[in-house]
């Protein structure tokens, strides 16, 4: 696999998912980033990315024969606009509701949506509010 570019001193490094049906995923996946502004990185044989997202065929050589299970992953929208808009493609391309667009009790202003994309996984994307938007950094308590 081809990395563009490291970033150093994220908390994630980066996320495999091991998907049974690896068309279907690029179809759904290629159409939700899309949405947010996010350009596929490339593929390969067996494999696809984007930024720190790399997703594999169960019988890919990554992949070791096994799926990864479920997973929840949340990816941030620009705005509330860019939430609905990415429910509604993720719809068309394979993914299943697990929770329409709208405010969230998480803290004020947050609002997100959720899908199960196409092997189950629980993709949400969340806008966090025009204060939260702003700022570099953000301490939220629980």
């Amino acid at each position: 696999m081809e990395i563009q570019q490291i970033h150093r001193g994220r908390l994630i490094d980066h996320i495999q998912l091991v998907v049974a049906d690896l068309p279907a995923s690029y179809a759904f996946y290629s159409a939700i980033l899309s949405v947010l502004g996010i350009d596929m990185g490339g593929e390969g044989e067996g494999y696809f990315w984007a930024d720190e997202l790399f997703v594999t065929a169960v019988d890919g050589p990554a992949a070791l024969g096994h799926l990864t299970g479920r997973h929840h992953l949340a990816f941030q929208a620009h705005n509330r606009a860019m939430v609905d808009a990415f429910y509604q493609t993720a719809l068309a391309h394979g993914g299943r509701d697990n929770g329409q667009p709208g405010e969230r009790p998480y803290h004020p202003d947050y609002y997100a949506a959720f899908v199960l994309d196409p092997d189950g996984n629980n993709i949400e994307v969340v806008f966090h509010g025009e204060a939260k938007r702003s700022a570099d950094s953000v301490l939220i308590e629980f």
